[in-house]
Parts: C-alpha cells; sequence; structure tokens
C-alpha cells in the first residue's frame, strides 16, 4: 500500500468529494453528498445476489448461463488511439526520476484513467478488437502491473490524478447494459493497488457496488477474465477486499469512514465481489490460491450466531449475511457455530426429555439427559453398535461413556478413548467394512453385496457423534469421501432422491487407488488404436467372495468396445461405478446414519475438506507450538523438570510424540484451532519419582514427578505413554 506516517497524502478526500458534489450538480443528483449516483440502486439490499442462497443449494454454474442472460453485446464505442508501449512508459519513468520531472509520466495516468474509454484504449490489446468472449479479455496484463508497479512511486499529485480519474469514471451517467470495455476497465481497475490505504476507500466503495450491481451476465465474464490473472495479482486483489471488510468493521480510526449507518451497502458490495474472485479460483484445478486464503479472521470476532439465525431465518429475503457467503468464514468460526448449534439442539433434546418425565408424573433422573454407552472392551464393537442401534431416540443428547468394570467416570477422556479404539476395530480389515489401500494409505467401502447395511449407518452415525461431541477421529477416508457425505448437505424429504451421488474424476480415483486410475490415464493417452491393442468393452469384473462377477457400464456394455472414440466415457463409467454406483447401499446407510445426528443448516457452510478437518482434526503435530501454550500448576517452565521434558519431547518419533499426545488428552490429533486449543497442562505430582506420569485426559492434563534427570524422565514417560490404555486403578 502507500508508505504510511503521510497524514495529507489525500487531504482527507476534501478535493475529490468537491468533485463529487460538482458532478453530481451537472446532472441534477439530490442525493446525499458524500454517495455517488448509481442506477436503480437505492441500498445495499437492491444488490443483485451474486451466489445464490446457499441453504437451496442452486448455484448457477459459471460455464452455462440461461438463453436471457446472453443478450446480444451493446456496441462497443470507437476508442482513442494511444501507441504507448511498454517500454515508453519505462523509459519515460527511468527520465522523470533522473531529472525530478514528472510532467509526461503526470501526463499519461491523468489521461489514462481519466474515463472507462482511455483505460481501454491504453490497456487493450488491440483496440481494433472486440475481445468478447471469456477465453480472452483482451487486456494487456503486462503493461498493467508496470504501470501499478511504478504508481506507487510517483508523486502524490500523480497519485490523485489518477483516483480523480476514476472518479470521472465512476461518475459516467450509463444509459443502458455496460459494454466489454466497461468490463474490462472494472477488471483493471481492481488490480489498482492504492485501494490498500484506507483514505481511498470511499472510491473503492462505490467502484465495488458498482461491480456487484452488474448483471450475472457481465459476472460471468469477470469471473472467466479474473482466472487469467497472476497468481501474486490475484492474491493482492483478494487481501485487498478482505482488508476493506475487515477495517469497515473494526475501523482503527473510525473518524476516516463515513457512519456506518450511511455505508451499510460497503460489507455486502466487497463481499460480493470477492465471490466473482472464489468463484474465478473454483474454476482452476489446482486452484489459483488456496481456499484459505478467502478466510476473513477478523469475522471470528462478530456475533456468528447472530449472523447464523439472520441467514436461517431470511435466506430467501435480501438481507445479507456471511453465511450466505461461506467461503469467507473461517474453519474456526464455522467449528464454533456447529459447536453452538450442536449445544442448542443438545439442551432442546433433554428439556423435551425432562418435560415428557414430568408430564407422565415420573422422578426425573439426570441419566435421561444424556446419550448413555455402556460397553465391555471385549466386546467393543457389538456392544456399542447395540448401543446406538438401541438408543435412536438419544443420539443428539450429550455422550457419556462407561467401560464395564473399570472406575473412571466420563468426563470426557472416557469417551475420546472409545471413539479411538472403536474406530480401530471397525476399520481393521478383518472386519470386511472397509477396504484399506496401501498406496493412498487410506480406507474405501467395501463393494461386497449383502443383506443388511445397518452397520454402515451404525458407523455413519458414530462419525456423526463424533463432530456432534466435538471428538476428532484417526479415520483415513480419502477426500471424495466427504464430497459424498455433502451430496446434499441437507436430507432431503424425498427417500426416492439419490444420496451420496457425487460427481467424481480421475483426479478422485488417484487418491483412492493410484495404480488403477494410472493406469487408466494411460488408456486416455495412448496412441495406438485401442479397440485392436487393449480389446475391452464396457464391462468391468469384480471379485467378491471369491467369486469374479461382472457388471455392464451402460446397457449392452458387454457387446460395446472401447475405442479411441468413446474411450473417455468409459474412463469416466468406470470411474463412477467404483466411486458410486457399486458401493451405492453401503454409502447411503453411511450418509444417513451421519446425517441422523448432523442434520443441521450449518453444514452447508462447509466444503468437504473442512468436513475432514472437523471429524479428523490435524495429523501434523506441532510440538514446538504445544510447548509455547502450556499451562504449568506446581511448576514454573524454567524448571529443571520442565525444561526436561521438553527436550525429551521435542526429541521423540513422531510415534512417540503421537502416543504422548493420545496418553494425555485421550486422542492423538490436533484439533482444528490447532495446539493451542487443546489447553494441554502439566501439573507437578508429589508423588514418588519412582511413579510413573498420570494423565486426566476429561482435562488434557500431565501430572509429572520432579524426575532427578533427563534418562529417568525420558525412561519413565516411554513405559507411561506406551502402556496406555484403560481407566481407573488396575
Amino acid at each position: 500500500g502507500l508508505e504510511e506516517g503521510d497524514k495529507n497524502q489525500f487531504s482527507t478526500f476534501s478535493n475529490f468529494i468537491t468533485t463529487i458534489n460538482q458532478k453530481k450538480e451537472d446532472i441534477g443528483n439530490r442525493n446525499s453528498p458524500t454517495q455517488l449516483v448509481m442506477p436503480n440502486i437505492k441500498n445495499g439490499r437492491d444488490l443483485p445476489p451474486l451466489c445464490l442462497d446457499v441453504r437451496q443449494k442452486q448455484r448457477m454454474s459459471i460455464d452455462t448461463l440461461p438463453q436471457e442472460l446472453k443478450a446480444p453485446s451493446p456496441p462497443e464505442p470507437s476508442l482513442p488511439i494511444r501507441t504507448k508501449t511498454v517500454k515508453d512508459f519505462q523509459d519515460d519513468v527511468e527520465k522523470s526520476k533522473a531529472s525530478g520531472d514528472w510532467k509526461a509520466v503526470h501526463s499519461f495516468y491523468s489521461t489514462t484513467f481519466d474515463s472507462f474509454l482511455e483505460i481501454n484504449a491504453a490497456f487493450k490489446k488491440d483496440t481494433n478488437s472486440q475481445f468478447n468472449t471469456i477465453e480472452d479479455s483482451g487486456i494487456d496484463a503486462k503493461f498493467v502491473n508496470v504501470v501499478y508497479d511504478a504508481l506507487l512511486n510517483t508523486p502524490q499529485d500523480v497519485q490523485k490524478s489518477v483516483l480523480k480519474g476514476i472518479i470521472n469514471g465512476l461518475l459516467q451517467e450509463w444509459t443502458g447494459p455496460r459494454t466489454k470495455d466497461d468490463l474490462r476497465a472494472y477488471c483493471i481497475l481492481l488490480q489498482n493497488p492504492q485501494f490498500s490505504n484506507t483514505s481511498t476507500y470511499v472510491i473503492y466503495a462505490h467502484l465495488l457496488r458498482q461491480i456487484a450491481a452488474l448483471t450475472e451476465a457481465d459476472h460471468h465474464f469477470l469471473v472467466h477474465w479474473s482466472k487469467k490473472i497472476s497468481q501474486r495479482r490475484f492474491k493482492q486483489v483478494v487481501d485487498r477486499l478482505l482488508q476493506f471488510i475487515s477495517l469497515r468493521l473494526f475501523p482503527a480510526k473510525p473518524e476516516e469512514f463515513p457512519p456506518m449507518v450511511k455505508c451499510t451497502w460497503w460489507i455486502p458490495s466487497a463481499t460480493k465481489v470477492l465471490a466473482l474472485f472464489n468463484a474465478a479460483n473454483s474454476l482452476i484445478s489446482p486452484p489459483i490460491i488456496s481456499y484459505t486464503d478467502f478466510y476473513n479472521s477478523t469475522l471470528d470476532h462478530i456475533d456468528l450466531m447472530e449472523e447464523y439465525h439472520n441467514w436461517q431465518c431470511c435466506g430467501n429475503s435480501h438481507r445479507f449475511s456471511f453465511c450466505q457467503y461461506p467461503f469467507i468464514i473461517s474453519i474456526a468460526a464455522k467449528k464454533v457455530i456447529i459447536q453452538r448449534d450442536s449445544e442448542q439442539q443438545m439442551i432442546s433434546i433433554a428439556r423435551q426429555s425432562l418435560v415428557d418425565k414430568v408430564s407422565r408424573r415420573q422422578k426425573p433422573d439426570m441419566n435421561m439427559l444424556f446419550l448413555n454407552v455402556k460397553v465391555r472392551r471385549t466386546h467393543l464393537v457389538s456392544d456399542s453398535l447395540d448401543e446406538l442401534a438401541r438408543k435412536k431416540a438419544d443420539l443428539k443428547k450429550k455422550l457419556k461413556v462407561t467401560f464395564v468394570g473399570e472406575a473412571g467416570l466420563d468426563m470426557g477422556g472416557l469417551t475420546k478413548e472409545w471413539f479411538l479404539l472403536l474406530i480401530r476395530q471397525i476399520f481393521h480389515p478383518d472386519y470386511g467394512m472397509f477396504t484399506y489401500h496401501k498406496d493412498s494409505n487410506c480406507h474405501w467401502f467395501s463393494s461386497f453385496k449383502c443383506d443388511n447395511y445397518s452397520e454402515f449407518r451404525l458407523v455413519g452415525a458414530l462419525m456423526g457423534l463424533a463432530v456432534y461431541n466435538s471428538i476428532t477421529l484417526d479415520i483415513r477416508f480419502p477426500p471424495c469421501c466427504y464430497k459424498k457425505l455433502l451430496s446434499p448437505p441437507i436430507v432431503p424429504c424425498d427417500h426416492k432422491t439419490l444420496v451420496g451421488i457425487c460427481g467424481v474424476t480421475l483426479e478422485d480415483l488417484f487418491q483412492i487407488m493410484p495404480e488403477l486410475a494410472h493406469g487408466l490415464n494411460e488408456l486416455l493417452s495412448y496412441e495406438g488404436n485401442v479397440e485392436e491393442d487393449f480389446y475391452s468393452t464396457f464391462q468391468v469384473f469384480q471379485e467378491e467372495f471369491g467369486v469374479i462377477k461382472s457388471y455392464n457400464l451402460k446397457p449392452n456394455g458387454d457387446k460395446i468396445p472401447v475405442t479411441n472414440r468413446n474411450r473417455k466415457e468409459y474412463v469416466q463409467l468406470y470411474v463412477d461405478f467404483l466411486l458410486n454406483k457399486s458401493i451405492y447401499k453401503q454409502f447411503a446407510a453411511f450418509y444417513y446414519g451421519f446425517h441422523s445426528v448432523c442434520a443441521s443448516y450449518a453444514l452447508l457452510l462447509l466444503r468437504p475438506e473442512e468436513v475432514e478437518i472437523l471429524v479428523c482434526g490435524s495429523p501434523e503435530l506441532d510440538m514446538s507450538a504445544l510447548q509455547r501454550s502450556t499451562q504449568y500448576e506446581g511448576y514454573q517452565k524454567t524448571d529443571l523438570t520442565i525444561r526436561y521434558f521438553w527436550d525429551v519431547v521435542l526429541g521423540f518419533s513422531l510415534d512417540l510424540q503421537k502416543k504422548l499426545l493420545h496418553f494425555a488428552t485421550g486422542s492423538d490429533r490436533v484439533p482444528v484451532g490447532g495446539m493451542a486449543d487443546l489447553n494441554f497442562k502439566i501439573s507437578k505430582s508429589e508423588t514418588s519419582t519412582n511413579w510413573l506420569p498420570v494423565a486426566h485426559t476429561c482435562f488434557n492434563q500431565l501430572c509429572l514427578p520432579p524426575y532427578k534427570n533427563k534418562k529417568e524422565l525420558k525412561q519413565k514417560l516411554i513405559i507411561g505413554i506406551s502402556n496406555a490404555e484403560g481407566f481407573g486403578l488396575e
């Protein structure tokens, strides 16, 4: 951005506001003196929605538009002739730096940015071509970048002239649809680095408002043109928009901006323009920037539940809510929404149970407020599945686990261990429900047919319980699984509607069966005669319990040869068969089980990758971060025992570090908020140093005797964390 500390660089916009007022008087405007004239826009709520309400999941495809939006483009007005090249401009800048005379550069900037036509005249690759397609914006990106890179190093009067010119362009009186030249100008102006400075925000806000108010067809072009911007410039525009939203929400100097009451449209406009860049980012594989780069952590500090409830209650209205644009909400904020939504559902269910009991004049029992699961370690899977099947009506109550014959009281630790042990057993290959693929280090659903898929439903419920009770699981499903789990994110009312079916690609198969996917990719790129050399048909074979069974990928597939012409269809049908059709009943049961616990509109806010993080946490352990956030009781962080402890732990292998985390917290996964969210505590144990360390997993607390040396501490710690199953005295 512009250099900080120069308080007079734009003289609080008095010159610009004067210009705005004069322009408005010329066109007979009656609006307030600080608001630019916009056609047919009264306030932020009148802006057309960029992404349709996510509750309805009716997102318009970026690649296909209805016929009515494909109106013929208005004729482009003739452009002025401008012949300055990149080299000419760079030479002018160098001469100005050497001589101190910026007249030529000032003339270029003031002329170029004086109107949308002049912007096109300067930056359009060929002024004689229309460039009316989504494939090519016609913008000379190199020239734009050079001009903007030089701008911030020019004198203040040059920079002011650019902003004055932008005001002139924004004040243009529009008499009809925007031309492609207008869209090109918007695309170029969005990349202006001057908008990183808060003193330019009044102008920036009106630019964003005009872009947000464009038609869906115009947005279609801007999205496709934006994906051609370089990664660095793309990230800068996104960061600029996020900063604009943050500073409007929490201004460092409120006096710099108009009162919030007079500019309620600022944040909706910026968010809607940001949605265009999010759409552009999603069109590229791999994306231009990570989806996490669209997170605005400032939103973690607003009333998220109010946003969520407004969105739920007013989802079909034009009332703005950040929940309409979930890409901007961080995973930490979404976790808060889901947790509070879960807590409210738990309280509601528990209250109803209490009311029912009292209405029948029965004595209330505290156990009725919980989902009580009582299991034997020796029959862990069967007992757990029986308990969950019997207590379907209680799944949305707070979970409490009891191990038969053990003295532990469940304050959270028993629940963690129950999940960990149960997942290990269910996903064991001998159990037969899931197949482990060594090449990809992940599990996938077994395609074996059976009479009863209820166990898959109960596994889904188990995963739902983990999310509902904020427990992270050590599950290795591929990303495709979470994409299917959100297809659709809300269980359809019509039970005939297919669930768990999503668009799958060869890339999805690579994440599960890389060897097979590689073979199919070879088929697609084979340069010889596919039909004669491969001799394949649209029929595939699978082994089930030692018996080879055949399946047609399409009607009469066994009679249709795979050829060079239809091999793409063959590969797509084969991938769809493996990831959707062959496991449909298994995954549908799993889907219904998960949603029987986690049914919530909050799921609409999540990307598949975010569901995975909520379910599994992160496997990346950062013990240095844990050291920084650890609290102490009875110890100081400078004590010798504590220094010994961290020397030992930081030197552990990853496997031992995971065992320590599991020993102290009941899980070897890192929660969404990172190590700091564990609230890990080390307490001084006054017992003999002959004793092993003790953990209170309910409170993520490690009780450590004051061992005399590092060797003794390491020995006792390894014994303790390597023999950590069970609660109470054994």
